[in-house]
């Protein structure tokens, strides 16, 4: 049943009351390993899974536990997890729907380390992957083998920021009996749920849009009930990923602006892409919001607004990228985005270097390719650095 208030609201009230915490009007911060128990026979029965409660806190923590009920009510899932990373999150959701010998369907590219597990996978426990553009049914059933026991989507795909149509996988996923995860990272529940379109479990780095501020590391899961639960007594306990009671305090701080921030970086990316696209340094800009983006139509079906990441391509080289970046002024090199600063970073070489260089091609992470991340700035602050240091790229026509 589809709750009655909105998101707005949610995203500041769902799932702490305050009656219940000494009337503390902010959820608070429980700093605790574990937790004891009345008498044996309590303990006992809390071990047995006869009586609700709180035993240790890599198994439950009652920050986690708001964290989570928020998380779940905003994706429009049953239930979520917390884990101490976005890659513990990734790594535990495949944990959970693999064996040795399965297969896992991927979207064309994801993030670097995503590619690393899966490769890892692949070498440890003969868990392979294949790689498809997912572009059309006929596609995906042709990659969908015998064996495949997910497939695992990034929409946006980072970097390149191509989308792929959530409903239509979920349709032949439904068909094959597969389940479908997808990482919802650089959309947040506020601009794209993919349970409601029909996939089964989301994944979240917390650290970027959800946390918001680049104080804190986390990783976040949305799925069914059973699913959560399964995960939760597995491979959240056996491997623990856990993450802390602070960090759960950090993002229920941060979540609370959630829908501001991202309307804010939301109009802010559609100006700068749009000012982008007019220098004549820029070979390419690949936003969602613009006309020209190939899966434009896909962004205005299924994502509330284009998001805040923009990608363009610098005319030139690698090394023209790379002193672009270096004359930049306000705007900071770094990997991680959703951040209130406006971060750049050089995906071949940083966030994707652990991608051989025929695979990125593949993706279309090339050298002169650039990942933006718009902040809070005034977007005339960003533009005008922006400005300055494409001012400054020489062309070949330019060198003697």
């Amino acid at each position: 049943m589809k709750d009655e208030k909105h998101f707005e609201t949610r995203v500041i009230h769902e799932g702490y009351e305050s009656s219940q915490h000494y009337d503390s009007l902010a959820p608070p911060l429980y700093q605790t390993s574990t937790y004891t128990f009345a008498n044996a026979k309590q303990g006992e029965n809390r071990f047995a899974g006869e009586e609700e409660g709180y035993i240790y806190s890599r198994l439950g923590n009652p920050t986690v536990g708001i964290l989570e009920k928020r998380m779940a009510s905003l994706e429009g899932g049953e239930a979520a997890l917390a884990f101490g990373s976005g890659m513990a999150a990734v790594s535990a959701v495949l944990f959970s729907l693999t064996k040795s010998g399965d297969h896992i369907l991927c979207s064309q590219g994801v993030y670097g380390c995503t590619f690393g597990l899966l490769e890892l996978l692949n070498q440890k426990f003969a868990i392979n992957h294949d790689f498809s553009a997912m572009d059309s049914e006929e596609e995906i059933r042709a990659k969908i083998k015998d064996n495949t026991a997910c497939i695992y989507v990034e929409t946006p795909i980072n970097p390149t920021m191509q989308l792929i149509d959530l409903q239509m996988i979920a349709k032949v996923a439904k068909e094959k009996g597969i389940p479908v995860v997808v990482d919802n990272t650089f959309c947040s529940p506020y601009l794209q749920r993919p349970l409601e379109l029909g996939c089964d479990i989301v994944i979240h780095s917390a650290t970027k849009y959800i946390g918001g501020h680049g104080d804190v590391i986390a990783g976040i899961v949305v799925g069914s009930q059973e699913k959560m639960s399964e995960i939760r007594m597995t491979t959240q306990k056996d491997i623990g990923g856990i993450i802390s009671p602070f960090d759960s305090w950090l993002l229920l701080r941060g979540l609370k602006t959630l829908a501001v921030r991202l309307d804010r970086h939301c109009d802010s990316a559609d100006k700068i892409a749009g000012l982008l696209a007019t220098h004549p340094a820029v070979e390419q800009v690949i936003y969602p919001g613009r006309q020209d983006h190939p899966q434009h139509e896909i962004m205005k079906k299924q994502m509330k607004k284009p998001g805040g990441m923009i990608s363009f391509i610098i005319k030139g080289s690698k090394e023209d990228a790379q002193k672009f970046m270096d004359d930049l002024e306000l705007i900071k090199i770094a990997v991680s985005l959703g951040d209130a600063e406006t971060l750049i970073q050089h995906p071949a070489t940083m966030t994707h270097a652990v991608v051989p260089e025929e695979a990125r091609v593949k993706m279309g992470i090339t050298d002169t390719l650039l990942r933006l991340s718009v902040g809070l700035e005034s977007t005339e602050d960003i533009w005008n650095d922006l400005e300055q240091a494409l001012n400054k790229v020489k062309f070949p026509s330019d060198v003697m």
